[in-house]
Parts: structure tokens; sequence; C-alpha cells
């Protein structure tokens, strides 16, 4: 059965796939930036005979595995390939090179993941019809990210998939298991950049200023009733600020300006336009009234993953052929955010996790944390599971 085989031949190259995910994982390399990351890829596909093209959107790269009969299908599988500015101290011998870099997100595992999966399918072309598209793609974690730059490319054309695939680390599953969620699964995603303008001056004569501080207490009490009073309360929103800053100011100075940073995500299309609107209506007001003035720059990021249903029962039932039932689990949805959700607004896609912790070995590190770090022997499951999915 082409079941076992590929289990075999993932089990085969294991070793292969975890010498490749350290070399990526030692030498990391933020979003936009991905040029050594870029090199790296292409000469492991062109090491084992796939036809690609370097440089889509700068650093991303894209393979094509031709099976029999190519033009019956195509389904393109997806790995990210960026880092995160995070400094990792974990010790380990193939921990981070570069001060402040970090692969904290497991974007090294999808990428040495999917070099695998395409080493596979390579080895077994003859054996499964139509064609392969495997997509490297540079900044996933930065605005406007990578994907959407691709797809603009012409990532989704010649030949264009019928559908994607792609994959998640996700440490709060053990390893050797996978999640799955139809529909919805998570959230957009958009970035607020607010200054607000006022008059500063001596702290101890606020009558003679316009104090921007106290502003922005008061508009981000404001802002949440979008959340709390506006927001149908079945439809999951968050805004969140994570980052203040004066623009000078003391204990005895008012500032002249209070900058904030927020994120705002939601998980449907129509209400997340409908709140930029009254965000910036009574971001706008608010200042007015209090003598300040108001930038509201919002950036537009992710659109809500959605995995097609069709597409996600399949891979849900292919998932309990390869790996069981009892390894296989129904995920909730989640309000963090991915780019991978810009194909699935194009074409019918498919976003799964990857369990990669071992309490045992006490790798339980979220994504994202300085110590984050996967159990690789979900490298061996990555591999297989992918190409099983692919030919199917």
């Amino acid at each position: 059965m082409l079941n076992s085989k590929i289990k075999k031949r993932a089990k085969a190259i294991h070793k292969d796939v975890v010498a490749i995910r350290r070399h990526i994982h030692a030498n990391p390399e933020l979003s936009y930036q991905e040029k050594e990351t870029g090199k790296f890829v292409s000469a492991e596909l062109k090491r084992i005979g796939i036809p690609h093209k370097h440089g889509v959107a700068e650093n991303g790269v894209v393979g094509i595995i031709k099976g029999k009969n190519p033009k019956s299908k195509t389904i393109a599988l997806r790995a990210d390939m960026d880092a995160l500015p995070i400094q990792e101290i974990n010790k380990v011998k193939y921990k981070s090179k570069k001060s402040g870099v970090m692969h904290a997100c497991g974007h090294d595992v999808h990428t040495a993941s999917l070099l695998g999966t395409a080493r596979i399918l390579n080895e077994i072309k003859d054996e499964f019809e139509g064609t392969i598209k495997l997509i490297f793609q540079p900044a996933e974690e930065k605005l406007p990210g990578g994907a959407s730059l691709m797809i603009k490319e012409g990532v989704l054309k010649n030949p264009a998939p019928n559908g994607i695939i792609g994959q998640h680390v996700h440490p709060p599953l053990e390893v050797g298991k996978v999640g799955i969620r139809s529909g919805l699964y998570m959230a957009s995603a958009d970035e607020l950049h607010i200054s607000i303008k006022g008059k500063g001056g001596h702290g101890a004569l606020p009558h003679n200023c316009v104090d921007p501080i106290m502003i922005a207490a008061e508009l981000l009490t404001t802002l949440q009733q979008v959340v709390s009073r506006k927001a149908n309360p079945i439809l999951p929103t968050v805004l969140t600020f994570g980052k203040i800053n004066s623009v000078g100011g003391a204990t005895n100075v008012i500032p002249n300006e209070v900058q904030l940073k927020g994120t705002f995500r939601t998980m449907d299309e129509k209400w997340r336009s409908k709140a930029h609107k009254i965000m910036k209506n009574v971001a706008s007001a608010l200042c007015k009234s209090l003598g300040a003035t108001c930038d509201f720059n919002l950036i537009i990021g992710s659109p809500c993953l959605y995995n097609d249903p069709d597409l996600a029962a399949k891979t849900k039932n292919l998932m309990i052929k390869y790996m069981g039932r009892k390894n296989v689990v129904d995920l909730p949805i989640r309000m963090t955010a991915e780019d991978f959700a810009h194909y699935t607004h194009q074409i019918p896609g498919c976003f799964y996790r990857l369990g990669t912790g071992n309490k045992k070995k006490g790798i339980t590190s979220p994504v994202h944390t300085n110590t984050f770090n996967v159990d690789e022997d979900c490298l061996a499951v990555s591999t297989g599971l992918m190409a099983w999915l692919a030919i199917n």
C-alpha cells in the first residue's frame, strides 16, 4: 500500500529532515529578509531534482512535482520561512546564531517538513496523478504578509491549484497527534496605529495644556465599547492595545503626543469592515471634543481563515486513515491569525495543526516565546502525512 510506503520513507529520511530543521533554526531570518533561507530551500530542491523558481515575492520559492496525467489536478502545499524578533534562551546545539532572532513560531519545522514531503513525493511521482505545487513563503509574521504578495505575483496560477494545504506546529497537542477544524477557524488581524496630539506643558499646570495621556486613557476605555456594546455577542471580537508611548514627557512634564499600537481581530468580515469605521469615528470625535487631534492609521492584515468544509472533511478522513482515529482531534476556533487565510479566500484551503509537545521531555512552551521548541519526532509525522494528503 502507498500508505505504508510513505510511512517507511518518512521514517527513513527523518534524520535528514531533522538536520534541515536544525540548520534553519540556527540561522533564522526575519520577515522580508529570508535571503539565505530561500537560497537554502532552492539548493535542496535542486539537489533532489525538483524544478522550481526562486525569488517569488523576493525570497519565496515555488516548486513543481508532476505525477501521472499532470493536468488532471493540482494541489498546493505551503510552508512559511520567516522567524521572529525574539532572543532564544534554549540550551540546544542548534540554538539561534543570530542575536535577537529566533524561529519561535515553528516555521523552521514547516519548511523542513515541506522539503521532506517534496522528497517523498518526488520519489513516488509515478504512483499518483496530478501536479503538486510546493510554496515556500516568506514573511508570514509581518504585514502585509508574504501570502498576499505571492498571490499578486501569480503563485495561484500556471498551474492553478484546485486546493491548498498548510500545517502549523501546535505545542498543546502531543507529538503524534494532529488537529483540524472545518469552516471558520482563525480570526482576521488588523493593526491600529494611533497618534494623539495635544499641547504639552508643566505637569503642575494642566489647565494650560491639552493632556494627550489622559485623552489616551479615555480613548482606550471608550474603544473597548466597540467590542462590548457594538459587536454582536455571537461574533468573537478582540481589541487589544499592546503599546503606549509618549513622545517626550516626564514626571512633571505633559507631553505633546501619545502613540498607541494595538490589534483588532474578529471572525466576521462584514463586522470587521463596520468596526473599522466605528473606531475611526469614535477616536476622531473624542479627541476633537477634548481639544486634541487624532491620526488613526488602520493597517489591514489577514482575513479570517476559512477551511473549506469539503476539503476539511476529506482531509480529516485521510488523517484518520494515515494516523488512526485517536490521533486526530477537533480544534476550537482561535483568535490568533494566519496569512494562509489569504489563500483560503482565493481557492479551497485546509489549514491543520501538527502536535509538537512532549510533557515528559519538558517540551511545553507556547509559540512566540524564547523557550519554544518541538519534539522532533513530529518531523516523521509531518512529512509523511502531508505527502499522503497531497496525493489523495
